[in-house]
């Protein structure tokens, strides 16, 4: 018994998951249907509350976000229905310039059903309904604390529903707000009606073609299928609507040639600026290319100069040095303890000479100007030998 329990319980979940998966593509799909014949007779007159495609697709958008909403639960415990509008105040107040506290606002709308219809209105002249609808769809967590499991706006069907609302930016909406389209006390009821289609096959309409033929020919012996006046009532029809449809399909192709005409330019002018954008980032790279290349030449020539500097430094330290000792070989009037005694102070003039102050001072030194040479000292009257 508990095994059975247990098989009927699963099989109760499954019919009712499936159940659910049937109602939200049907909601889905007759949204697309009354997206595409609204924006079909936009092309031939304005959209207000008279016109019948736009009450049947305002039912149809209200069915679609009030699927499996949650109920608000009471004081004393109960659960009372609740409208989308309650779940579409907090989802979409973090939209810029919204129009949720205009709304809150109105003075003659007083019920939260009433508001939900109104904002469906207000979005749609403003253009952005799909704006407000991905907004709300993004914030996971408000739609999760409003809507049970298996809704609409928790499945995949919602990125669809966001996707198709977006055409509707095209369409210029006309609405008065204080009509009897926003009573709050009439709930929403989809015509299905306008979306029904039942195809014939040829062979279905051959059979009758020849059922009428039977009948006809039985009723009166004299009578020819050219007097038969059905099958040509029939076949006249059957061209009426197929140019009724061939009609609508050029209809709805023109209309995506301008769609796809207005997106190419606006990709080209995309494409355009960022050719631009592309040629100015290159310049700029150019030129720093060439800036690090002179800074890199600068500092070359800087280290090649350092380096001749050093070897300056160098041999004048050598120059100095050797002085210093010619000077102490060649002085006879001081013993060998007083020229080593003098050393340290020749080498330490020569170390005072090699500073970065003394620079000017060691390149006129070097020119010989100054510093004597060993052959000069020793013709010196000083320097005479005894």
């Amino acid at each position: 018994m508990a095994s059975l329990s247990l098989g009927l319980n699963f099989s109760r979940k499954k019919t009712m998951a499936k159940n659910a998966a049937i109602e939200r593509k049907n909601l889905i799909t007759v949204c697309r249907f009354s997206v595409k014949t609204l924006i079909d007779r936009s092309c031939f007159e304005t959209i207000d509350d008279s016109c019948s495609e736009f009450t049947n697709f305002a039912a149809i958008l209200e069915q679609v976000l009030s699927h499996r909403l949650k109920g608000q639960i009471n004081w004393f415990g109960y659960e009372s229905p609740r409208s989308f509008w309650d779940f579409i105040r907090v989802a979409c107040s973090k939209v810029p310039h919204n129009c949720i506290s205009s709304i809150e606002n109105m003075e003659n709308v007083s019920s939260s059903r009433a508001k939900g219809r109104a904002w469906i209105r207000v979005a749609l002249m403003e253009k952005r309904l799909s704006e407000y609808i991905s907004t709300s769809l993004r914030d996971i967590k408000t739609t999760r604390r409003y809507y049970e499991d298996g809704a609409i706006v928790l499945g995949e069907e919602a990125n669809m529903l966001a996707g198709m609302l977006l055409g509707l930016n095209a369409i210029d909406f006309s609405f008065c707000l204080k009509g009897e389209s926003l009573d709050g006390n009439c709930p929403a009821v989809i015509d299905y009606t306008p979306y029904l289609k039942f195809t014939q096959s040829s062979e279905s309409i051959s059979s009758d073609e020849e059922e009428l033929r039977t009948l006809g020919s039985s009723g009166s012996e004299g009578s020819t299928p050219e007097n038969i006046g059905p099958p040509f009532i029939t076949d006249e029809h059957s061209w009426y609507n197929k140019c009724k449809r061939v009609e609508q399909k050029f209809r709805l192709a023109l209309e995506q040639k301008g769609y796809l005409e207005e997106l190419v330019r606006l990709r080209e002018a995309q494409l355009a600026e960022s050719v631009a954008q592309n040629k100015i980032v290159l310049q700029q790279m150019e030129e720093t290319d060439l800036n690090h290349k002179l800074e890199k030449e600068q500092l070359e020539f800087i280290i090649l100069e350092l380096q001749d500097q050093l070897h300056s430094f160098q041999s004048l330290e050598q120059l100095s040095a050797e002085i210093s000792l010619s000077s102490t070989s060649l002085d006879p009037l001081h013993p060998q303890k007083e020229g080593k005694e003098d050393t340290p102070s020749l080498l330490g003039l020569c170390g005072s000479l090699t500073s970065m102050t003394s620079y000017k001072s060691l390149t006129s030194l070097k020119s010989s100007e100054y510093l004597a040479s060993p052959n000069a000292e020793i013709n010196s009257p000083g320097l005479t030998p005894f």
